[in-house]
């Protein structure tokens, strides 16, 4: 598969992708706009929210800090299942809602006879759990025998729709816990639901995962913030020798800034006021994949010896920018689908096809970083550049050192979420999404260290290099000359055979320096 076919597929999974980003949940507080049940073996049932919350500390008699509220939360069923019923009967159909915490999820449902499980109560499960048939099974926690908190609402006579009732429950143990609306009555397929459930913890609405990344955010901005001060006084000071790499590391180090600035004072408005906008979320996400794209271009340009061996790429500006146009549309797409309407503390469900073609892209830049930093590694080894080549191997032993610790730490992630399927270790979850942002954040640091500005920036650059830079410049001075012309069309020739992108392409470029 080519680059051009790269961006082709990644735009037409923005076009699939658009339609399910609508749908997404706009906040916190929990909003449901006649959501369908769905039915799971013998039952019909909701998911309402999972949430990490820590427990409340104050005092009982005092309004609770930590709880969960039902705000008018309706259950409609079908005008089929309502005419079943007379005007004058009770209890016209059950609706139940479950909350309890994930390490309660076994007291949820039974099986007989070592058969399949079930949600509801059968004949058979009656006399063996002493349940009522036709409603959930539940038995109590050995911590609490309140819980599974359980709360009935019955339909009355042929009414369509019922009221839950509104009041908030108080969380009095720190935990992973989850809502569930279910109904066991056959005559109510086809039932709905509507309204909103609020979940707030002591410090505020973010769900307890994201919590501890609003600290996080902070302590990166004023990372950033402090890198900016320190390169950007350098840059000032000699800002008549600056190489054009080093415009981009200020670029960099800007969006860095930005990005982290933004995921702060989002995830306040968030905490403040338990509502999370699509389109702000979407904004701050997309400044992040800017930044993801720009920094990847900037390490395979860095690899290639732009602004330091080579003064341009020449004809590989056009793949290097394809290249960077398709990460950034995979990569905004998957970070759209993780963040833009998350609300429930469960971690990482972006969608299969919106992961893969974002993983194979990184894979072809670490490839294609590390074939280009060995031929740079060649030219200035060859060249007897040792100042240079001596820079080039420190960033190419961090390069390294930066891709197994990622390998490292894809693996510990995919051991976390295997291990954890019901986020039950919620608290510490928020380090699986830190780690990347500290990994980008050090390799920065480093390319900064590296090609920091000096006085000598500009005399440094191409010191050696004077015949390269002579082609160079007759090249530009004489573009319209015949020579010149050949060795164009001759490129433009080359191309259309070609095709597709090859890793020889920087070979034959070199060639022509």
């Amino acid at each position: 598969m080519d680059l051009r076919s790269l961006a082709v597929f990644a735009a037409a999974l923005a076009a699939l992708a658009a339609g399910w980003w609508a749908r997404s949940a706009e906040a916190s507080i929990h909003t449901y706009d006649r959501e369908p049940f769905r039915e799971v073996g013998n039952a019909f049932l909701l998911s309402g929210g999972s949430e990490g919350i820590v427990a409340d500390g104050a005092d009982p008699a005092a309004p609770p800090s930590s709880f969960i509220k039902f705000v008018n939360v309706t259950f409609w069923r079908t005008p089929e299942a309502a005419e079943s019923h007379t005007k004058m009967a009770h209890s016209t159909g059950l609706v139940q809602a479950i909350l309890f915490e994930a390490a309660d999820r076994d007291n949820i449902g039974g099986s007989a006879y070592g058969g399949q499980r079930s949600i509801c109560c059968t004949p058979d499960l009656a006399k063996l759990e002493g349940c009522k048939q036709g409603e959930v099974i539940r038995r109590p926690s050995s911590d609490d025998p309140d819980w599974p908190y359980v709360l009935d609402t019955h339909f009355s006579a042929n009414h369509l729709s019922v009221k839950l009732e509104d009041e908030p429950m108080r969380i009095t143990k720190t935990g992973m816990y989850n809502l569930f609306f279910i109904s066991c009555d056959p005559k109510l397929r086809g039932l709905t639901m509507s309204g909103k459930t609020i979940w707030k913890n002591p410090g505020g609405y973010l769900p307890g995962r994201m919590a501890p990344l609003m600290k996080f955010y902070v302590l990166m901005s004023l990372a950033y913030l402090l890198v900016m001060i320190v390169w950007f006084s350098q840059y000032i000071r000699f800002w008549r020798d600056i190489l054009p790499i080093q415009n981009w590391i200020t670029l960099v180090i800007a969006l860095g800034l930005f990005e982290m600035t933004l995921w702060y004072f989002e995830y306040l408005n968030f905490n403040s006021s338990g509502v999370r906008p699509v389109g702000i979320t979407t904004w701050v996400v997309t400044v992040g994949a800017i930044r993801k794209t720009v920094s990847r271009l900037l390490i395979l340009s860095i690899s290639m010896g732009y602004g330091v061996v080579r003064p341009t790429l020449g004809g590989l500006t056009s793949k290097v920018l394809l290249l960077g146009l398709t990460y950034f549309l995979a990569s905004e797409l998957l970070d759209i689908a993780e963040n833009v309407g998350t609300i429930n503390d469960i971690s990482g469900k972006a969608r299969l096809f919106l992961v893969i073609p974002d993983a194979f892209l990184d894979a072809f830049l670490i490839l294609w970083i590390f074939t280009s930093l060995s031929r740079t590694l060649e030219k200035l080894q060859a060249r007897r550049s040792s100042v240079k080549l001596d820079i080039y191997r420190k960033f190419t032993n961090a390069l390294a050192v930066s891709v197994i610790a990622s390998v490292a730490w894809i693996g510990y992630e995919v051991y976390f979420k295997a291990t954890d399927p019901f986020s039950e270790r919620w608290q510490s979850a928020w380090i699986i999404t830190a780690f990347w942002d500290v990994l980008a954040f050090v390799l920065l640091l480093v390319i900064c260290y590296l090609w920091a500005p000096s006085q000598s920036s500009q005399r440094y650059a191409y010191s050696g290099e004077a015949a390269d830079d002579d082609d160079e410049e007759s090249q530009s001075l004489t573009k319209g000359d015949g020579e010149v012309g050949m060795v164009k069309i001759d490129k433009d020739r080359t191309a259309g055979v070609s095709g597709a992108f090859s890793l020889e392409d920087e070979a034959e470029e070199d060639k022509r320096e």
